[in-house]
């Protein structure tokens, strides 16, 4: 007796073959190795352009030249010499007091404008926008000569028009008024750089705010004094810190006006001009790794300092 098959089963296909999928582990390897990839360029760049030298700076500022014996180890021998060096200490705090003077007076220029654009009441804004931040694409050199040329006592555009109208001749590049003369270049240069970033800022309020404080009767300045400026306080710290970066390095500018004005700034008018000047000067290479790494300290102190303040009176509010 045969035996029959029934119709489900004669009709029953196999199930199919599901190929393996690959393991998680080398998925997630390829996109690591993919990454590293992408950020390699950049990485041994950053590497070859700036740790490799200030390295090399450390370690030669461990050593002092002589002429009988060469470079021998100094330790912090260098240190202790620039600590005690009245040039760059005179150098620092000068940029200090160009530090307390011009900065804040950049930062409010700055806030000002970024508020005045931020309220929607001027006309061409993108206009104005585009000139307050025009100086800032100039490059620093260029500043500097342009200003320079305006400076000038003989030949310049004020002094001209200074003794058409029967004034004495303006002393803009004379040791009492230099300091406010490169105190007006950085202004005219940054102040547009740091409204971008203050108006960038305001543009992520949240417009609520604003409605509420309307509806509460607050006029336009308790709502810019009471809500815009509070609510872009980091954008404000960053800019604080970003000028004081900025302060301790000045070169350019003093550099190319002591051509005009040698008698006003020498060469450690500055940390970073007498930090060139030992190098490319005195060859003292040395000495000057030592100066640049304390003006970097210096740079670091006063950093921390003016955020740990930024951050207790935000606690504090």
């Amino acid at each position: 007796m045969s035996q029959t098959v029934p119709p489900a089963a004669a009709h029953r296909v196999p199930p199919p073959v599901v190929p393996k999928s690959r393991r998680p582990w080398r998925s997630s390897t390829r996109e690591a190795l993919t990454a590293y990839g992408f950020v390699a360029p950049f990485m041994i760049l950053f590497a070859a352009l700036l740790v490799v030298p200030l390295c090399y700076a450390g370690y030669l500022s461990l050593f002092r030249s002589q002429l009988v014996g060469g470079d021998v180890f100094a330790g912090l021998g260098n240190y202790r010499r620039a600590l005690d060096d009245p040039l760059f200490r005179e150098g620092v705090l000068r940029m200090a007091r160009f530090l307390v003077v011009q900065v804040p007076v950049m930062l409010a220029a700055s806030l000002l404008f970024a508020l005045a654009l931020d309220s929607g009441r001027l006309r061409f804004p993108r206009l104005i926008r585009l000139g307050i931040f025009v100086p800032y694409a100039i490059p620093s050199v260029i500043a500097a000569l342009m200003w320079g040329y305006l400076y000038g006592p003989d030949f310049g555009p004020f002094a001209q028009l200074a003794r058409d109208v029967g004034l004495g001749t303006p002393g803009f590049l004379n040791p009492h008024w230099i300091l406010a003369s490169l105190a007006n270049i950085v202004t005219w240069e940054f102040v547009g750089y740091n409204m971008i970033i203050m108006f960038a800022a305001l543009q992520s309020v949240s417009p609520t705010l604003y409605e509420a404080a309307a509806m509460d009767g607050a006029g336009a300045f308790r709502v810019a004094w009471h809500i815009k400026i509070p609510a872009i306080r980091p954008a404000l710290l960053l800019s604080v810190i970003f000028s004081v970066i900025g302060t301790f390095q000045l070169f350019n500018e003093p550099k190319l006006l002591s051509a005009l004005a040698p008698q006003a700034i020498n060469t450690s008018y500055t940390p970073n001009m007498y930090a060139y000047t030992l190098v490319f000067t005195n060859q003292e290479v040395n000495y000057s790794s030592a100066v640049s790494f304390l003006l970097g300290a210096v740079i670091v102190v006063v950093s921390y300092a003016v955020q740990l303040a930024s951050q207790r009176k935000a606690r504090r509010s």
